[in-house]
């Protein structure tokens, strides 16, 4: 695994800048410099708002099949049964794959009640939704792995006779969404990497020593798998960056909402959220340094990959500045 910190971008809400979906942002990432380009995945937005609210894997496709080497992946689907059967993420997965060789990475959690409680008719305890991501995770991995019919029953999916036709020479990785010290454990027992959000406290003293666990007891080496940070970040006037994100994001801050299941109630929340308590949630930047100053404290606490959840309300003042931040990763 290279030492150079990878960049990653998140531009799932500059598609508010193309509602007539040419993809320009995605696509532009890897002219930029990116490495990774990520997309959420959702039914339902967290704010009712944003009006863009797709079909992740589509768009996935449609990046892959405009750039050459940009890694793409969702961040994250939710393989719990409520949206999506486990085997019906693996083929998606395995289609991707199969059309772009080494180019598609799986994020997967154990989702938010906007997009998953509506297929459920119950929004169970995060217990269940993780036990049930971790068998789904397994699930996957064996119609990935498996060349034969084979039949599977667990405690929450069953399947008959089956067997996958469509997936590539080799599986994707699979980064399992960790916030928490149970979930970061989990997600280095569990997955190939990790995912997560929050600030550096965050990451030096629960999610990577979990994650480290985890993956320790399992007989993996922590120090030789990825793990990406998501940051919030944007350039512009900050009082059009706050007012964009009270607009669009900043119930999604609210740890309550994940059990939510109306964006309109989640944006009644994050409005209700004072304008310093959405600042203190996004770094707005100027200049690549501040953006290389704040990567650098992620990197330093061991994070491979930063992903930039770009928030601005200028988003080619943005790319712009990202690009020279990724010439100088790419130059040391």
């Amino acid at each position: 695994m290279t030492n150079r910190l990878k960049l990653g971008l998140d531009s799932s809400f500059m598609m508010e800048f193309d509602p007539d979906y040419t993809l320009k942002y995605p696509i532009q990432a890897e002219k930029v410099g990116f490495d990774y380009l990520w997309m959420g995945d959702h039914y339902l937005p967290w704010h009712a708002s944003f009006q863009q609210s797709f079909f992740v894997w589509e768009l996935l496709a449609v990046i892959a099949s405009k750039t050459r080497k940009l890694i793409v992946g969702p961040d994250v689907t939710v393989p719990i049964g409520a949206r999506y059967h486990p085997a019906i993420i693996a083929q998606a997965a395995g289609t991707m794959e199969r059309m772009f060789p080494g180019r598609f990475v799986l994020g997967v959690g154990s989702g938010e009640a906007i997009n998953e409680s509506w297929f459920m008719g119950r929004w169970p305890k995060w217990s269940e939704r993780m036990e049930r991501t971790l068998e789904g995770v397994a699930l996957i991995r064996q119609l990935w792995e498996r060349d034969d019919y084979f039949s599977y029953k667990g405690k929450y999916f069953a399947l008959g006779t089956t067997k996958l036709y469509v997936k590539g020479a080799r599986p994707p990785p699979i980064y399992l969404s960790a916030i928490g010290p149970r979930a970061s454990y989990l997600a280095g027992k569990h997955a190939d990497r990790l995912i997560s959000s929050g600030n550096a406290e965050d990451m030096r003293t629960t999610v990577f020593p979990n994650f480290e666990k985890g993956a320790r007891e399992v007989g993996k080496d922590p120090s030789r798998i990825d793990r990406a940070v998501l940051m919030n970040m944007a350039t512009g006037p900050e009082d059009k960056v706050v007012d964009r994100m009270h607009r669009l994001i900043a119930g999604a801050s609210i740890s309550a909402m994940v059990n939510e299941g109306d964006p309109r109630n989640v944006e009644k929340a994050g409005r209700r959220l004072p304008k310093k308590a959405v600042r203190e949630n996004v770094i707005i930047f100027n200049k690549p340094d501040e953006v290389i100053d704040a990567m650098e404290v992620f990197r330093k606490l061991g994070a491979t990959q930063v992903i930039v959840s770009e928030m601005s309300v200028e988003p080619e003042k943005a790319m712009a500045v990202y690009s020279k931040v990724a010439a100088y990763y790419k130059g040391k």
